[in-house]
């Protein structure tokens, strides 16, 4: 009998019956129920797939073969998110122009997913740097203007003087471009916003950022997370009068029952209020101070950690609620863009508190705390306490507590004309323009006195250029681009516009716009065109887009949380505003799959030398052993290090799945033992792959295989179920086996899904959740008889919580008897 199985042999000649065949097609007459499931498209670098692809996109097919096999339309597209910095970067460096370097990495992505088996429609396949995808990102570009959700104002932006560049936060290290190590500072350019705060609130029957949340099955950490990002907060907007001139400054405070501890006003020193307060004595050092403000990137102003620094105007404000006189100044740690960019201090707060210490600025008691030893220092102003207490030295409103306070204090100064209700957001309209060259271009023109004009939709798409030099140079390498401001095409442009009376008559068209989209704008509804992805007359149509949508399953990384994710869902809300859709979010359920680590715990990383390549795993075990082991390894949501002693262990179970295989296989009745094992399998598999607990299927699936190991002949029956439910997990060996030991003629994909009997299940097991430091860490499955010891025991071979014992010294053991056994260590 044969120990092992040819993979090479046996997954070539399944991928292209597959492919050829379209096997996976998603027919858009099927009169099936849909599913959709949707990865997190990837970019096609040059550096190709890692073996973290891999883990989002099994689980996917896993759930789409599932689906498939109970009766399900399941649409499973693949694309490419092909625009970006890293493409533009690698052309700078090698000279390479981006669309070759990318469509090259686009062609080796596709044979390493494929080769991969994953049953994806490649009939979908969209491409985002091609003009037939980005055509239809311009429109939504003009859609999002005709609709007034995207306008032009001037911005500040991270601007690098020795690039000539503007850089993103993320690529801004201290203060300083990560390319030369040069200072960035921050330069207000005119730029494209989208209204993205527009959308934060219910409006009509379109759910909101927020509340739309409590209508998804998404991981609540990432919920939580663009709760946070959004920012809501309720409270009020308080009139400071400034001394001396017929001007105000209006505050925006969730802490009003502060308001009579307020002794100073601090402004965003960028604020145009600035200069007009300041005095002439004050102005040398109001001015150096906001010179050196515009050095510092928006993340560093806002770390907490660094020391308070300011300066003072000279002018004074009045306490609406004493009358006192407050001194203003400017500090870098108040922002232009947030509330009306400037706060009253106080003692409670404790960036005033630092900053009132340091240039003695007097501090006034406000809030007494419960605790009198901690009262004891406060009062003394030996620490700041900024919590919610009971007033004190606050007039009328002494002994009320925090929350009484504010709401009438807010009534109180809402009689003298000084203080009203107000909700406001963190959360800022986007910013989607970019000097970059490889992008979408933006469908707009300007003429000879800088008015701006969005492109007739005949006029899509605004071909993006080749005569174009990549090397930065402060503005879009676009604006230097013969042919992209070709005469003729002006001229055309020009006389349609005059024609439908958008452009006067007097004016003349000089340039297009010569920046480019952010590349999220792509991601933003590529969900959408999967649906429909040949359509030359829209970027879907709304029939298929209500048939397949929304999303069903979406799975990636929670990196995209406030970026990708938060966009998608503003897209999908305007779309629904509009009436382009029936539903107003994107993704029903959202799952995150873990980091995969390297071998050494470490993240896996080129100049580590710790990266594993998943074509030399597929050379040597094949895509099934690939496949099942990520699976394998942990909980899908957690991060798990590569193991090559545990990518042989999995070949090693599917060869023994093979060679089961090879036994006489017979048509006789099973024995109830071996009945018993199969039925616990066949529902365990089931739920458990509907749960994304992919880990402790395949561990049922091998005790069934060492099950069977034990058999001198193999029912046909039950080897026949068997590969029914192995299928979604390594669908080559069985697709061999169904075809060639049990003798079917066609594809197991679309075979049913076999049923469990409930007579034999017949429950002498339990599953015990292990935890390390009670942090789930795997699953025991053992005899419900099992002792405390046996439990612990066992449980610490588990492959991932050993790793998560190793060098470590257990301090305590925990046993819930049935449920939990778990390990406190240090």
């Amino acid at each position: 009998m044969k120990e092992t199985y040819n993979h090479t042999e046996i997954e070539a000649k399944w991928q292209k019956v597959w492919l050829d065949g379209k096997i996976f097609r998603a027919p858009d007459d099927s009169a099936k129920k849909k599913y959709y499931v949707l990865d997190m498209f990837p970019y096609p670098s040059s550096a190709g797939l890692h073996v973290g692809h891999p883990l989002g996109y099994t689980a996917t097919d896993i759930m789409s073969r599932y689906l498939r096999m109970n009766g399900y339309n399941v649409l499973h597209p693949m694309g490419w998110d092909a625009f970006g910095l890293p493409a533009e970067n690698y052309a700078i460096k090698t000279k390479v122009h981006p669309e070759k370097s990318t469509l090259a990495s686009i062609t080796t992505f596709t044979r390493q997913i494929q080769s991969l088996g994953f049953s994806y429609d490649w009939d979908r396949e969209v491409t985002t740097c091609l003009p037939d995808y980005y055509r239809w990102t311009q429109w939504f570009f003009s859609f999002l203007y005709k609709n007034g959700l995207a306008y032009r104002r001037k911005a500040p932006v991270n601007w690098c003087n020795s690039c000539n560049t503007v850089l993103a936060n993320e690529q801004v290290e201290n203060g300083k471009c990560e390319r030369c190590k040069k200072d960035v500072i921050q330069k207000d350019l005119e730029q494209w916003f989208f209204r993205i705060t527009d959308f934060i609130e219910d409006s009509g029957n379109t759910n909101g950022l927020l509340s739309g949340l409590d209508t998804i099955d998404w991981p609540e950490s990432t919920k939580i997370s663009q709760r946070n990002w959004i920012g809501k907060s309720e409270g009020a907007e308080v009139d400071f009068e400034i001394e001396g001139l017929d001007e105000k400054i209006s505050v925006y405070t969730t802490r009003l029952d502060t308001i009579f501890s307020g002794t100073f006003l601090v402004v965003a020193p960028e604020s145009p209020l600035v200069m007009r307060i300041t005095t002439t004595d004050q102005k040398k050092d109001v001015e150096e101070y906001v010179k050196k403000t515009a050095l510092k990137t928006e993340l560093e102003r806002l770390e907490l950690e660094k020391e308070k620094t300011g300066a003072f105007t000279g002018s004074y404000a009045l306490n609406p609620a004493t009358g006192a006189k407050m001194p203003i100044w400017i500090s870098d740690f108040v922002l232009a863009g947030y509330g009306s960019g400037a706060v009253f201090a106080d003692a409670h707060d404790e960036r005033d508190f630092e900053m009132a210490k340091k240039f003695g600025i007097p501090l006034k008691i406000s809030l007494r705390p419960e605790n009198d030893e901690l009262w004891e220092k406060v009062k003394n102003l030996e620490v700041c306490y900024p919590d919610e207490g009971t007033l004190v030295n606050s007039g009328e409103f002494d002994g009320l507590t925090s929350a009484e306070a504010r709401t009438k204090l807010c009534d109180w100064l809402g009689k003298k004309g000084m203080a009203r209700p107000k909700v406001n957001y963190k959360l800022r309209d986007w910013l989607v323009s970019r000097q970059r060259y490889w992008g979408a271009p933006i469908p707009v023109v300007y003429d000879d006195d800088n008015n701006h004009y969005l492109l007739p939709d005949d006029e899509l798409p605004v071909l993006l250029p080749h005569d174009v030099d990549f090397i930065p140079t402060g503005e879009s390498p676009l604006r230097k681009s013969v042919s992209f401001h070709n005469p003729e095409d002006m001229k055309r442009i020009e006389e349609k516009l005059k024609s439908s009376g958008e452009m006067p008559k007097e004016r003349h068209l000089t340039r297009r716009e010569s920046d480019t989209m952010d590349t999220f704008v792509c991601s933003s509804w590529y969900m959408l065109r999967f649906m429909d992805p040949k359509n030359p007359a829209a970027f879907a149509s709304k029939e298929l887009m209500k048939k397949w949508g929304p999303v069903d399953l979406y799975v990636g990384g929670a990196e995209h949380t406030v970026l990708h994710l938060l966009y998608a869902r503003f897209f999908t809300k305007a779309l629904h505003r509009y009436g382009y859709l029936p539903y107003d979010e994107p993704f029903a359920k959202l799952r995150h799959q873990g980091m995969i680590l390297a071998e050494d715990g470490q993240k896996m990383s080129k100049s580590l030398g710790n990266v594993i390549n998943p074509d030399e795993v597929v050379e040597k075990y094949g895509a099934d052993t690939l496949r099942c082991y990520e699976m394998f390894m942990g909980p899908f949501d957690q991060k798990k290090a590569w193991s090559m002693g545990g990518v042989e262990g999995v070949r090693k179970f599917l060869d023994r799945t093979y060679r089961v295989s090879l036994k006489p296989i017979v048509a006789e009745k099973p024995g109830d033992d071996i009945l018993a094992v199969l039925h616990k399998t066949v529902k365990m598999v089931k739920e458990h792959i509907e749960e994304l607990r992919f880990n402790t299927a395949l561990s049922q699936m091998m005790i069934l295989t060492n099950e069977l190991t034990k058999l001198e002949k193999v029912p046909h029956s039950v080897l026949e179920t068997f590969m029914l439910i192995l299928s979604p997990f390594s669908p080559h060996l069985a697709e061999e086996i169904w075809n060639g030991a049990l003798g079917h003629k066609d594809s197991i994909a679309f075979e049913s899904w076999p049923e469990y009997d409930p007579k034999y299940l017949i429950e002498d097991e339990v599953t015990y959740a292990v935890q390390v430091n009670g942090k789930l860490r795997g699953e025991l499955i053992i005899g419900r008889d099992a002792e405390k010891e046996e439990v612990l025991s066992r449980a610490k071979e588990l492959e991932n919580v050993k790793r998560h014992l190793e060098g470590k010294t257990i301090v305590k053991e925990v046993f819930v008897p049935g449920k939990i056994a778990g390990y406190v260590v240090k």
